[in-house]
């Protein structure tokens, strides 16, 4: 009888290579001090891009300020009169916040990966929570539907063409440029309306409409000085500086028409 002879074992398939790229980027400012002169300030940010493949690459630097309360309203006409209407609160609106990239986001990545990651203006989360309520809808939990209805869009529009009118909103489509090889380098212009606080700074490198890594850096924005002195006293102590401010105006008005009183 003739024996089957087992077949010889073959080595194991090697599992596909990930994605060894990595980024690593720094500012050259992470303090911008600003006193009663300041008009701007420009924050550079240099970076390099590791990839033993030399595989095509993208960059994208995302800048997002503290988050403030936008309230709006719309003007309408009553009886021959313009008025204003139910202001609506927009909550979670960055103060600042600018996409910059090699070349248009849309060419980078795919719609729903930009949304994903926040990348870009019109991928902004921003919620008017006093408009919103929680439904279930079509068997899915906790669907968040707008008493704004179709008008949500128009209110959100507004308010990014507000912040954009005041250069604190912006997509600067070559805003990162490749000087060398690997090494990449960023302009954010940091306008003099730009709102004190802390800014996170996103680093991120796509292959293949894909992020493949991710660096995160931090740049603040603080008073210096007299200024800072009354803008923590104005958001410390509210009280006392409204009554403050409150007298001083007092007493500048009595001031002014003691001194153009005519006897």
């Amino acid at each position: 009888m003739a024996l089957a002879l087992p077949p010889a074992a073959l080595p194991p398939a090697a599992p596909a290579p990930a994605s060894s790229a990595v980024i690593s980027a720094a500012l050259t400012e992470t303090n911008v001090r600003v006193n009663s002169d300041f008009r701007g300030d420009q924050i550079v940010l240099y970076g390099a891009v590791f990839d033993p493949l030399s595989r095509p690459s993208d960059v994208v630097v995302i800048v997002r300020g503290p988050d403030q309360p936008v309230r709006i309203a719309r003007k309408s006409r009553v009886a021959g009169v313009w008025v204003n209407s139910r202001p609506v609160v927009f909550q979670g609106a960055p103060g600042f916040y600018i996409a910059a990239s090699t070349r248009p986001l849309d060419d980078i990545a795919r719609f729903g990966v930009l949304r994903r990651l926040g990348a870009g203006v019109d991928h902004l989360a921003i919620n008017a929570p006093a408009e919103q309520r929680t439904e279930t809808r079509y068997g899915v939990r906790d669907v968040v539907v707008s008493r704004l209805g179709a008008d949500y869009l128009d209110w959100r529009r507004a308010v990014v063409r507000l912040k954009e009118a005041e250069h604190l909103y912006d997509v600067d489509e070559r805003g990162v440029r490749f000087v060398d090889k690997n090494l990449f380098r960023a302009e954010i212009a940091l306008p003099a309306e730009a709102p004190i606080g802390r800014y996170d700074v996103r680093i991120l490198l796509f292959q293949n409409g894909q992020p493949v890594s991710e660096k995160d850096r931090t740049l603040t924005v603080e008073k210096v000085g007299a200024e800072r002195s009354l803008y923590l006293w104005a958001h410390e102590r509210p009280w006392s500086y409204g009554l403050a401010a409150m007298a001083f105006a007092l007493a500048a008005g009595w001031a002014a028409s003691s001194a153009f009183r005519r006897d």
